[in-house]
Order: structure tokens, then C-alpha cells, then sequence
């Protein structure tokens, strides 16, 4: 590839042809097309994690649902179980915010023969993202698409996972480069499926729909959908509001409209701000607020309602049977 970032890619038909091909050692091999071969990162990849069991994508086509804090809070509450095993990849370049959420802000990636070491919040839960390869968390990523896929490929390739229960990727939002790397590079390894994440409002429902159409265009299975933010609970007189009203249904009528399991509603409540400000776990700093307790339901199946299930439950059967897209 061209060393600037104006380089189009390989697999665009402009490959070896426009301006920054010029002087690139690869221009009459991109130019020939031999460079649209299947990438060899993809089998480097699968055979990498080969020891990770479940890999799951948190995505929204809407920005400000909550995805790092949700991703975050699911990696915490997977790893309450000691004998799981918990890695946490944050493919968001532009915008990392999963070390602050996660307590790991000036923390560093070291080196060693089996590549790269992710950074522990636990014992057995791993996180790594682009913030720990920054000098500083007010660094701004300016990188065109060739860039941020080489960056991902190199999270899933060279990162030293070991043993892995679940693999959670936290992605920002939108249906474009970040989302096409990890689905191709992840194409051979297998993606368990996506957890779709929404607030109750239909201008976020309307690109959370595009993100389901993305899912299903790329062949991702739909693990369910969680309504972040839905209504308010007020830690004091334990009252609900709704700040975001359901003015078309919410997550519901959505979920029952394209077929898809409802995992559960996430109120909204202060304190997880806080705690992600904090870079501490909601989950135990507040074990019994609503939130955290519609957390546990997501994860463990304790809710009551037949429409939805646990995450859990959904993934250990779209792995059995690949149903939903």
C-alpha cells in the first residue's frame, strides 16, 4: 500500500491507479489486481483465535447510545464469573473511550514474543484499544479508511488473547470502515453476532434499522437488541421519567416489527456517568440499582417476560444453529 493516507486500497478499483500509487512498490501489483486476492490476514486470524470462544460486536448506527458504556458494563458483569474469561477490544479510532470508562487512562501496550500484551482491569477481563497507543488522551486520530484497517487487523492479529470465553467488541457508530474490517477480517475466526444497541426515540431507531439491514447484508447474526437509557429512575425517590419518550413504540415495537429478541431496557441513571468518569464499575459501586440489575437480566436470563432473553442463552444458540440472518 501507498505509505500516505490518500492510498484508496486495495480493494478499490482505483488501487495502483490514482495520484498516491505514485512511487509505491506495490503500484504494479495493486494496478493488476492480484492485490484483490482474499487477504492472508484473514486465516492469520482465525488460527490467532482460535482459542477465543465467543465473539461478540456491540453495534448502533446512532452516535451517543451508550456502546462503550454498555460494552464496558457487559465485559464486567461476563467477568464476575471468575472461571470466564473476558477480552474487551475497543475498534473505535477516532473516538477510544473505553481506557477512561475502564480506569486504564495512561496505561501502555508492551511487547512480547507472542505480540502484543492487552492491558488487565481484572484478573480475567482484557481490554485494548488505540487510547493506549496514544501520548495523550486529547491526541486526535486523523486517519482515511486504509489506516484504520490496518490498525484493526493488527488488534485481532497480533494481539496475544490467550484463552478467551468472550471476545466483546466495542465499534463506533455507522455502517462504514471500521464495521466492513472487523466483519472481513473476522470472516474466517466467525462472529457469534451482534448486540444492537438503541434509546427509546425514533431518531435513533431510524439509524439502529440501518445498522440491522448492515448486519443482515454482511451475514452477521442478530444476538438481540438492548434499549439503553429508557426512562429515568431517580435514585432518591425511585420514580421513572421518561426522557426520551417511545413516541413510535421504542425498542419494543421495533424488535416485534423485524423478529428480533429484546434483551432488555437499561434506565437511565447518574450514577453510571460517574462511575465511567470514575473509571470504576457501576455494577459494583451500585449492585442493586435498576440498572444494575437489568445488566444481570441481560447477561443472565433472570427477567420474567417470555419476549426476551439472555445473552447468553441467545448466543450459545445462534452458535448451535446460525438463525437470525
Amino acid at each position: 500500500q501507498a505509505k500516505n493516507s490518500d492510498c484508496p486500497g486495495t480493494s478499490s478499483d482505483q488501487a495502483g491507479k490514482s495520484s498516491a500509487c505514485q512511487g509505491c512498490p506495490n503500484q504494479n501489483i495493486c494496478a493488476s489486481g492480484a492485490a484483490k486476492a482474499p487477504d492472508p490476514a484473514i486465516e492469520e486470524i482465525r488460527q490467532k483465535l482460535t482459542s477465543v470462544k465467543h465473539k461478540i460486536l456491540v453495534l448502533s448506527g446512532k452516535g451517543g447510545v451508550g456502546k462503550s458504556t454498555f460494552s464496558a458494563h457487559l465485559s464486567h458483569a461476563l467477568a464476575s464469573d471468575d472461571s470466564k474469561e473476558i477480552a474487551l477490544l475497543d475498534v473505535d479510532i477516532c473516538g477510544p473511550s473505553i481506557p477512561k470508562i475502564m480506569g486504564l487512562e495512561g496505561e501502555q501496550v508492551h511487547q512480547s514474543g507472542s505480540g502484543w500484551s492487552p492491558v488487565y482491569v481484572e484478573d480475567n477481563l482484557a481490554v485494548m484499544s488505540i487510547g493506549f497507543l496514544l501520548s495523550s488522551p486529547d491526541d486526535a486520530v486523523i486517519w482515511r479508511g486504509p489506516k484504520k484497517n490496518g490498525m484493526i487487523k493488527q488488534f485481532l492479529r497480533d494481539v496475544d488473547w490467550g484463552e478467551v470465553d468472550y471476545l466483546i467488541v466495542d465499534t463506533p457508530p455507522g455502517t462504514s470502515d471500521e464495521h466492513l474490517s472487523i466483519v472481513q477480517y473476522l470472516s474466517g475466526a466467525g462472529i457469534d453476532g451482534a448486540v444492537i444497541i438503541t434509546t427509546p426515540q425514533e431518531v435513533s431507531l431510524q439509524d439502529v434499522r440501518k445498522e440491522i439491514r448492515f448486519c443482515k447484508k454482511v451475514k452477521i447474526p442478530v444476538i438481540g437488541v438492548i434499549e439503553n437509557m429508557s426512562g429515568f429512575v431517580c435514585p432518591k425517590c425511585k420514580n421513572t421519567s421518561q426522557i426520551f419518550p417511545p413516541t413510535t413504540g421504542g425498542a419494543q415495537r421495533m424488535c416485534e416489527e423485524l423478529n428480533l429478541p429484546l434483551l432488555g431496557r437499561v434506565p437511565l441513571d447518574p450514577r453510571i456517568g460517574r462511575s465511567c468518569d470514575e473509571g470504576r464499575s457501576f455494577l459494583t459501586e451500585v449492585p442493586d440499582s435498576p440498572a444494575a440489575v437489568a445488566y444481570q437480566n441481560i447477561v443472565q436470563s433472570k427477567s420474567s417476560k417470555p419476549q426476551q432473553a439472555s445473552l447468553k442463552q441467545t448466543c450459545l444458540t445462534l452458535k448451535l444453529i446460525n438463525c437470525h440472518y
